[in-house]
């Protein structure tokens, strides 16, 4: 019999997950990440660890499979927290929650179950995974899940074939409402249970609070920038490379504070995002003022009015060589070579057609349609027919 370790977290998607894996005649163990100790800068009504705790232990129970809580905050501190600390920092906005399953889920606490005699790890995410042979060796591929509205593979878009090989998805193929019915008819805690909507194990969190841990306020002014401004001048119409073109289309636009007019002050630049709207607490506005770039050295941050000024767009971004990423390397493109793809720069965020570039300092991702709030720090993630083929991190 196979032994599988879930990582039961509280919520119905890894109890459902548990529950189908007994079912199909698997050994199976729940494992419980305790990631965070820091209660002060948590919600504590969104998702609070301890009563996550016992509702997956209260889940364990109702399967009769055994349970452990394990403590992984010291690990998550040096990989998830100091990382976040250090991009927010430098003026760009991290992805825990991908950083997350990659160093954590299917690293620190894959070990411990791969110790604890496990065969596999599953856990609730949306996602399915196929396995096919290719030159007599078993290649794994990371498929979006059935469920279009919940598809998880964006946060898996960071795995590699060692750590697919020992995972399984069980709910991959299922729908949201057909996984509370089946956890309804179960009678689990957990089949009413709303999904949580915070950090990766820690909960719906205080962003200021949390980064005012390390990184203290400090007032700044808020800029806007006209949408008919001189900055945002038309695409040229002709390139003298290909290697031009590409840079003008990826490259950022860069503010001064002579561009715009001081309408605000903020507490710290690298509290704020690009695209952000709430918490500039500035009035007066015909349409509600946007992020569009900020400025961590001099403090500022920049502003345009409307979901639809210019400074928001973007038809391109790169991708630094050491952090280019392939699940499917054997699928991977050489200096030179193009690929067509479906990409993606957010979670729940539609498939944009784009295109690949390979250059020899990196990748260029060249979207067929301008994107909003390409965000230094964000993953992109690429797709060919539903499977995830890689990601990178923007620059």
């Amino acid at each position: 019999m196979k032994r599988v370790v879930v990582g039961l977290s509280g919520g119905v998607d890894s109890s459902v997950a548990a529950y189908l894996l007994k079912q199909q005649g698997y050994e199976v163990i729940g494992l419980f990440m305790k990631n965070w100790h820091d209660d002060s800068v948590t919600i504590s009504e969104e998702c609070p660890w301890l009563e996550d705790s016992n509702d997956a232990m209260l889940v364990a129970q109702k399967l009769n499979i055994p349970f452990q809580t394990v403590d992984l905050s010291q690990q998550y501190q040096k990989r998830i927290v100091d990382y976040m600390f250090r991009e927010y920092k430098m003026g760009r906005t991290p992805n825990p929650d991908i950083l997350c399953n990659r160093e954590i889920k299917f690293d620190v606490f894959m070990k411990i179950a791969l110790d604890l005699g496990a065969d596999f790890v599953a856990t609730g995410h949306y996602c399915r995974k196929t396995t096919q042979s290719i030159k007599g060796k078993e290649v794994y591929s990371l498929l979006s899940g059935k469920d279009t509205n919940k598809d998880q593979s964006y946060f898996l878009c960071q795995l590699s074939q060692a750590q697919l090989a020992k995972t399984l998805f069980p709910i991959g193929e299922i729908l949201k409402p057909d996984v509370r019915k089946i956890a309804a008819q179960q009678d689990l805690i957990t089949a009413d249970k709303r999904d949580s909507q915070g950090l990766c194990f820690i909960g719906k969190v205080r962003l200021p609070e949390f980064l005012q841990q390390q990184l203290a306020p400090k007032k700044g002014t808020i800029v806007e920038i006209a949408s008919d401004s001189q900055k945002y001048n038309p695409t040229p119409s002709s390139f003298s490379s290909e290697m031009e073109r590409l840079q003008f289309l990826s490259t950022k636009i860069s503010y001064s504070t002579a561009d715009g007019k001081v309408v605000g002050e903020h507490q710290g630049a690298h509290y704020f995002t690009n695209g952000q709207r709430k918490g500039l607490a500035v009035g007066g506005t015909k349409e509600p003022l946007f992020v569009i770039a900020t400025d961590v050295n001099e403090n500022v941050i920049y502003t345009g009015q409307g979901k639809n000024h210019p400074g928001l767009y973007r038809s391109g971004l790169f991708v630094k060589q050491d952090e280019i990423h392939w699940i499917r390397k054997d699928l991977s493109i050489l200096e030179g070579e193009t690929l067509e793809v479906m990409a993606r720069i957010r979670y729940r965020q539609k498939l944009e057609k784009a295109t690949l570039h390979q250059t020899p300092m990196g990748m260029y991702v060249i979207f067929d349609n301008p994107q909003s709030a390409i965000t230094q720090g964000q993953f992109v993630a690429w797709y060919q027919e539903g499977q995830c083929l890689g990601s990178g991190v923007i620059s």
